[in-house]
């Protein structure tokens, strides 16, 4: 929002113009007990002053020279095209544009965006981003609701703010949800089989889930058919290029957060959810479409399409009130999955999946610290710990390292391509001081 300074003669002309006084006129509806009267502010300063002050303040952070927590957000490497395309004027915008057909520059980007998203997850379509991943967990969730159909099973494996966000999307609307039982950190497919019935419309399934093991996610997909119920999947867009893709796997919506896709963890966000789909659920994707058209002239160009907002639609046939995107995040997603190619991601998963099993195999071995589930998994593990969780990672934040993330009693690390070996070594080093001072 843009700050527009007015002088006193201009405001009193708007003053009269409305018919007041005085500003203070303006907010008479406002409870008296509400208002602040006064704000403790500090004297203004000058734009040196401000740059110093906030580069003092930057200096209080901590760049940790080695990560092993994820936990939803990921330590990648960012190939520096990415930012040289994507900080260009041109494409910086602090908005999705409002006339969006006269943007055609844009129009073009959201499309290319769609189409790579589209090949990724193996859908037939995608839209141009929605905030977050689990905003899109929420949305592809609201899909699935169906007539007599308004209850979810969402797996308890699931990313903890995926779950809350169905909750609150569901708070009221009369849908309802409930948690798929987990057994050894996946999700229980026989528990899956009991509780599905014709009242379920969807099962939302996260692979590999929050704990990192690989799921069942073909049995999912075959049981929530079985009784009707559309299957939406979770996927980590790194991953889906060593494993088969959501489509292969049964999906009907596949969603995720677009974060490792050239996002730095910049202190949890902006990231970018997307959302893909097949064909039968499109008139259901919330949020905007891009579609490739001709002009009067005959020449290529881009539109908005079938969008499912109440503005755009009649708001009882809405299925979102989702209308913007995260569109400059978007680009930072396709020009980081252009630069990377197929071949590239590829090789960043498997140098994943390589080093956390590394990784895991050494920090298994030493005494307390033994793996917390059995299953497979991608680049992420739970460990048991000796002692209190905190004091592991108070010790490795001595050593400037950032441990892992502590879940269900124990800590859950996470494994990238720019982890090294004489790190991870470190790493392990490191946690036999800690089962030795535990013991």
């Amino acid at each position: 929002m843009s700050y527009i300074p007015n002088t006193d003669l201009e405001r009193k002309q708007m003053l009269d113009v409305v018919g007041i006084k005085h500003l203070d006129d303006l907010f008479t509806v406002v409870p008296q007990n509400l208002k602040v009267e006064c704000l403790d502010l500090p004297e203004p300063m000058s734009e040196l002053e401000v740059s110093k002050t906030l580069r003092a303040m930057a200096a209080k952070n901590k760049v940790y020279a080695s990560i092993f927590r994820g936990a939803g957000a990921y330590q990648h490497y960012i190939p520096s095209i990415v930012k040289s395309v994507t900080s260009k004027e041109t494409f910086v915008s602090a908005y999705t544009p409002y006339q969006a057909e006269i943007s055609q520059g844009v129009l073009q980007s959201i499309f290319e965006y769609q189409t790579m998203i589209s090949e990724l997850t193996g859908m037939d379509a995608s839209n141009a981003s929605v905030y977050d991943g689990p905003s899109a967990a929420a949305e592809a969730m609201n899909m699935t609701r169906e007539r007599n159909r308004n209850k979810v099973l969402v797996s308890a494996a699931a990313h903890p703010m995926a779950i809350e966000s169905i909750a609150t999307y569901f708070f009221g609307n009369e849908m309802e949800m409930e948690l798929i039982p987990l057994k050894d950190g996946v999700t229980d497919m026989d528990a899956l089989a009991s509780m599905l019935n014709n009242n379920i419309a969807g099962v939302y399934l996260q692979h590999p889930n929050y704990f990192g093991l690989l799921e069942d996610a073909q049995k999912a997909g075959e049981l929530a058919h079985s009784v009707g119920a559309k299957y939406v999947m979770s996927v980590n867009p790194i991953a889906t290029s060593l494993m088969k893709t959501p489509r292969e796997y049964g999906a009907d919506v596949a969603v995720g957060d677009g974060q490792p896709l050239g996002m730095p963890l910049s202190f949890g966000g902006p990231y970018v959810g997307f959302m893909a789909c097949t064909n039968a659920m499109l008139r259901k994707l919330p949020g905007r479409i891009v579609g490739e058209t001709v002009d009067a002239e005959g020449s290529r160009a881009f539109v908005l399409t079938l969008q499912a907002r109440e503005q755009h639609i009649r708001r009882e046939k809405a299925s979102s009130n989702i209308c913007s995107n995260h569109a400059l995040m978007a680009m930072v997603a396709s020009v980081y999955m252009s630069a990377m190619g197929p071949h590239g991601m590829a090789e960043a998963a498997q140098l994943c999946y390589s080093k956390a099993h590394y990784a895991a195999s050494k920090i298994s071995k030493i005494p307390g610290f033994e793996l917390q589930h059995k299953g497979d998994f991608f680049h992420e593990f739970v460990t048991k710990v000796p002692c209190d969780p905190r004091k592991v990672l108070d010790l490795l934040d001595k050593k400037d390292i950032l441990g892992g993330l502590p879940v269900e009693n124990g800590i859950l690390w996470a494994v990238t391509e720019m982890n090294s070996k004489d790190q991870i070594d470190t790493l392990v080093n490191v946690l036999k001081e800690v089962s030795r001072s535990c013991n």
